[in-house]
C-alpha cells in the first residue's frame, strides 16, 4: 500500500503542518483524527488496515491531516472564543490548503470526509459548512454538539462551528445531494446526539443513514467495522 508523508508551512496556522496519504489512485477521502489525535493515528489504530482492500485496489486515496485540538477546542488555557477562532483557522487550512492539493492530485473537486468520535465532529462540521466541496460524509460515533467544549460561552463563531445549531437553518442546495452516514454504537456516548441530529436531517428531508451497530461501544473495533462498509457505498 502506497504511503506518502507531506509537510509544509501552513499560511493559516503560521506553523508546520503534517499529513499522511495512503493509496495511488481512487476517490479522495479526508480522514480526521480523534480528540487530540495526530495524522498517523488512523494507521496506528488499524483503521487504514481495515480498508486496505479499497486502497490497494485504487478505489480510494486517504488523506490523513494532522489535528490541532490542543490549540482549539481542547485548550483550556485560552478563552472559548479563541478556541473557536483557532478552529476556524483549521477549517480554512483544510479548505484552502488541503483541498487544492487533493484536486490537483486526483482531479476531484468534491471529496469524502470521515472521522471517529471527535474526528466525526471535524468531518461533519466541515461537510455541513462546505457541502459544495463534500460528496460523502461518514461520521462514526461523531460529536455533533460542540458546546461541551465552550464552558458556557457562546458567540457567532461557535454557532457556525456547531452543526447541531446551524443545520436547522442551513439551506445550501448541495446538502440534498450529499451521501450522509451517521454511525453509532448501540452503547455509545454519542448515540443520543446522533439520533437527535438524524431528526434534524429528517425534518429537512435530507436523506441519510443512521447506522446504530448492535452490541458495540464507542471504540475502535466498532469504527474498524464501520469504515469498510461505508467505503463500499462510494459510487465514484
Amino acid at each position: 500500500m502506497t504511503e506518502n508523508y507531506h509537510t509544509w508551512q501552513s499560511s493559516h496556522l503560521g506553523r508546520e503542518f503534517e499529513m499522511l496519504v495512503f493509496g495511488h489512485a481512487g476517490y479522495p477521502l479526508i480522514l480526521f483524527p480523534t480528540s487530540m489525535g495526530r495524522y498517523y493515528e488512523g494507521k496506528d489504530r488499524g483503521l487504514i488496515d481495515s480498508v486496505s482492500w479499497f486502497v490497494r485496489n485504487g478505489r480510494v486515496r486517504i488523506y490523513c491531516p494532522d489535528g490541532i485540538d490542543s490549540l482549539s477546542w481542547y485548550n483550556k488555557e485560552i478563552h472559548p472564543a479563541d478556541r473557536a477562532r483557532n478552529h476556524s483557522l483549521y477549517d480554512a487550512l483544510i479548505l484552502h490548503e488541503v483541498l487544492p492539493r487533493i484536486e490537483a492530485e486526483t482531479g476531484h473537486s468534491r471529496v469524502a470526509v470521515a472521522g471517529c468520535s471527535f474526528g466525526g465532529y471535524h468531518a461533519a462540521n466541515f461537510a455541513f459548512r462546505h457541502p459544495e466541496k463534500v460528496a460523502y460524509l461518514f461520521s462514526m460515533s461523531g460529536l455533533l454538539d460542540i458546546r461541551s467544549r465552550t464552558d458556557g460561552h457562546y458567540d457567532d463563531n461557535i454557532y457556525f462551528n456547531n452543526p447541531m445549531d446551524y443545520m436547522p437553518d442551513n439551506s445550501h442546495p448541495d446538502l440534498w445531494r450529499m451521501g450522509i452516514v451517521l454511525g453509532a454504537a448501540e452503547r455509545d456516548v454519542t448515540r443520543g446526539q446522533n439520533e437527535q441530529f438524524s431528526g434534524i436531517l429528517n425534518n429537512k428531508s435530507i436523506q441519510h443513514w443512521l447506522d446504530v451497530r448492535p452490541d458495540m461501544v464507542h471504540d475502535w473495533p466498532a469504527w474498524r467495522q464501520m469504515l469498510p462498509h461505508y467505503l463500499s457505498l462510494l459510487k465514484h
